[in-house]
Parts: C-alpha cells; structure tokens; sequence
C-alpha cells in the first residue's frame, strides 16, 4: 500500500532538517533541533556560527504546513537571522522576504537567499546562548548516559 502524501510530511520534514545541518555545518554553524525558546516557541534548528550570531531555521515540508503555521515572527525576537528551508518543489515565491531561503535535500542544501541581519542585544544573546548551550550538554549527557550499567565500565562492581 502506497502512504499518502501527508503520511510523507515527517519524513520529508526530517530529510530537509538533516541537509539543512549538513550545509550549515560546512558553512560553520552547528544546529540543534526542536530548542524551545523563552517565549515557549520550538525553532526547528537553532545554530550558532564562528561569531557567535545565532540563526534559527524554520522547516517547512508542504504548502499547508507553510500556510498553517502564523507563529514564525515570534521567533524573529530570538536570532540574528530567520530561514526557511524547504524541498525543491516548494514554491519560493511564498516565503516572506524579511526571512532567508535554504533549499534542501536528505543530504546537503543551498542558501538561495540570504536573511536579512536583525542583531540582538547582549543581553538576549547571551540568554539565548546559555539556553543553547546547556540543551546542548542536556543531549550529550543523554547520549553518554544510554545504555550504561554499572558492571559495564569496568570500574564499578555489579550491586549484590
């Protein structure tokens, strides 16, 4: 049985977020998924670059999901840069011009239109920062933590 074309969206939404992270990363962002931020709105990849500027990429794998979704300027309140990355298919022409253009693929992705700079204050950028970095070691502790008992490591003795 063939899945729907909304049965697709989850997949294709994770194809575009993992392209997206492959391109930002070779341009020297490194992202972080689904980081809700202060005002309680998950951006879908939040990233910071060499300098410290944080840009927060918006996911969007279909028309409706663009056209559903009326909360993406409140995420302008948190970034230097707001960006739409979308499939080929998508029309470009939808996407707002105060915001960015990537364009991508399950394994890499373009920027087709830069966003425009909206420099935050110290204050929030470094909020936002902290913010970043202890989601950041919350998953990598997660990640270090599975699977572990304590008869594994060598170092420990099994309870008795």
């Amino acid at each position: 049985m063939t899945p729907a074309p909304e049965d697709l969206l989850p997949r294709r939404s994770a194809e575009i977020c993992r392209g997206t992270l492959r391109m930002i990363a070779h341009l020297g962002y490194y992202g972080l998924t689904e980081m809700t931020l202060a005002n309680n709105r998950r951006a879908d990849i939040a990233a910071i670059g060499p300098s410290g500027d944080i840009w927060m990429i918006e996911i969007k794998s279909s028309v409706a999901d663009f056209k559903s979704d009326h909360k993406w300027r409140e995420y302008m309140d948190f970034c230097d840069r707001l960006t739409f990355a979308v499939g080929d298919d998508f029309p470009q022409e939808l996407i707002p011009p105060e915001t960015g253009l990537i364009v991508a693929d399950a394994f890499y992705g373009a920027v087709i239109r830069q966003a425009p700079e909206a420099r935050l204050v110290p204050a929030r950028r470094k909020a936002v920062t902290l913010r970043f970095a202890r989601l950041a070691a919350a998953r990598l502790t997660g990640v270090a933590d599975t699977g572990w008992t304590p008869a594994d490591d060598g170092l420990t003795s099994p309870l008795t």
